[in-house]
């Protein structure tokens, strides 16, 4: 089911309409009253609508997925609690085991045609018969991500910083949570289950405030995402078809693309999440005003890179190792990272080339240190943050060339092929051809990417709903008018698949 869709919008309310309806009343002194079904009932009751209603959000798409989805549940359900009970070489078996079957899943619907093609392609070349057909098995929606939170539960037990969780109702609502079930954020245990030891009661502020941030996450999707789509997949449908500025004009309309489809999942799930009371971790913090490609991993789809971060980098050695080690260790996690998003050898050049920007970036620091102290840009940090955030944002958009092109020899094409040689405004008189819009179109996706511009602007100086909520009434509620009547006016309603879903 898609936050974007009509059976979303019947969905939601009446799930969160019957989530408050059960939760515990509260007596004169605010504290829960055992009337009806009492605290702990209620919180059961509630838990097993949000199971409820997850297996029927998930069900939406492929219902006999949802079968793959409760085996790995009571496989690392039992996991988790006989880790905790074993000792020695037998505990760290019983974690293999869930790594094995966790992966292994990945492994089947994810990665085997992959590897099948690699080998079918290499029997070709040594001319060897090899017959082997691949899996027909579609991949199931968010895989990636409920088997990478599965696995940081029993590793996490393993590592004795979370007790195994006794409740199967509860754990199986920690990896089915729908709101971050599909596409996260990649909680973490500690985080997300002990929120549903507690009861959630309707809470004016709270709910209202979900919904402004469920609002501009839809804003991001259906009316700067979904229209700049337009252009990027008219181009890149054909990109040797192309050249020069239309290229370039794709190029960066994905990279902020991208970042609207994913933020504005994110912002919606924490929205849908608030709304209910739970707190979901940030999963992005305006990427592309970071100053530098490390900074902008701090920045851009933070739960997966800290993910990474905990469970392959730093077990690795991390930075506290020498240069050729920890070069190796940056190599290997984005390689991996790479890889976690697509069995395509596009996805793991995309992981490489950040990889060699962090090395780069290491290796060129003291050089730049000094360039900066010889041109005078240290008076200007301004002009240096400028500077900084303009390069880092020309290397990420060169490395989604990767990200979005179908192929390396695509990719090559576009990358050499992206910088007009002279001046090209023809496509100006006909963009339909160039880039799949009319002028009204292309204007309209021009202004509400201005919209976005302005509204993080005002994010990077502090939070926007906080400062929001203390300004006149007409001030607010033009605010939240205008924000409506963009979704409604701005926004293409096709129920479009939001992009991290295919992984």
């Amino acid at each position: 089911m898609l936050f974007n869709s009509f059976q979303f919008a019947i969905f939601f309310p009446i799930v969160t309409a019957l989530y408050f309806l059960i939760a515990p009343r509260a007596n004169a002194r605010g504290t829960a009253s055992p009337a009806r079904i009492g605290r702990l009932g209620a919180t059961r009751a509630q838990n097993l609508l949000l199971l409820v209603a997850s297996c029927y959000f998930y069900m939406a798409c492929i219902p006999v997925y949802v079968a793959v989805l409760w085996a790995l549940i009571l496989i690392d359900y039992t996991a988790g609690r006989l880790i905790e009970r074993a000792a020695g070489s037998a505990r760290r078996g019983w974690l293999i085991g869930s790594l094995i079957a966790n992966l292994g899943v990945l492994a089947v619907f994810k990665y085997a045609n992959f590897l099948n093609d690699q080998v079918a392609a290499l029997a070709r070349l040594i001319h060897w018969n090899y017959s082997i057909e691949g899996l027909r098995l579609l991949l199931p929606i968010g895989l990636s991500f409920h088997t990478f939170q599965s696995m940081s539960y029993t590793i996490e037990v393993y590592r004795g910083a979370q007790a195994a969780e006794r409740s199967l109702l509860k754990y199986a609502l920690y990896v089915m949570f729908y709101p971050q079930l599909v596409a996260g954020p990649i909680e973490r245990p500690q985080r997300l289950l002990p929120q549903f030891d507690q009861p959630h009661a309707f809470d004016y502020a709270r709910v209202t405030d979900g919904l402004k941030l469920m609002a501009w996450g839809l804003f991001q999707k259906v009316a700067i995402a979904d229209r700049l789509a337009v252009i990027v997949n008219h181009v890149y449908a054909r990109p040797t078809d192309t050249a020069g500025l239309p290229l370039l004009i794709a190029t960066v309309c994905f990279a902020v693309q991208i970042v609207c489809d994913f933020a504005g999942y994110s912002d919606m799930a924490l929205g849908i999440a608030q709304v209910m009371g739970f707190r979901l971790m940030e999963n992005f913090r305006r990427p592309y005003f970071a100053t530098s490609v490390a900074d902008f991993w701090r920045r851009w789809h933070i739960s997966l890179s800290s993910w990474f971060r905990d469970y392959v980098y730093i077990p690795l050695g991390g930075n506290r190792v020498g240069p050729w080690r920890w070069a190796r260790n940056i190599v290997i996690t984005f390689l991996l990272s790479g890889l976690w998003h697509g069995a395509n050898w596009t996805f793991v050049a995309w992981g490489a080339l950040h990889a060699g920007y962090l090395l780069a970036s290491r290796a060129t620091s003291t050089l730049r240190a000094r360039l900066v102290q010889a041109t005078g840009l240290a008076q200007w940090p301004r002009l240096h943050r400028a500077m900084q955030t303009g390069m880092t944002f020309g290397l990420v958009c060169i490395a989604w060339v990767f990200f979005r092109a179908r192929t390396l020899h695509e990719a090559g094409y576009i990358l050499t092929h992206l910088l007009p040689a002279r001046a090209q405004l023809a496509w100006l008189s006909d963009p339909v051809t160039a880039l799949g819009v009319t002028k009204k179109e292309l204007l309209g996706t021009a202004l509400t990417v201005g919209v976005l511009v302005i509204v993080q602007a005002f994010q990077a100086r502090g939070r926007i709903r906080p400062w929001l909520s203390l300004q006149p009434l007409w001030l607010r509620w033009a605010a939240y008018y205008g924000l409506a009547w963009g979704i409604l006016l701005c926004g293409m309603f096709t129920e479009s698949r939001f992009i991290y879903f295919q992984f």
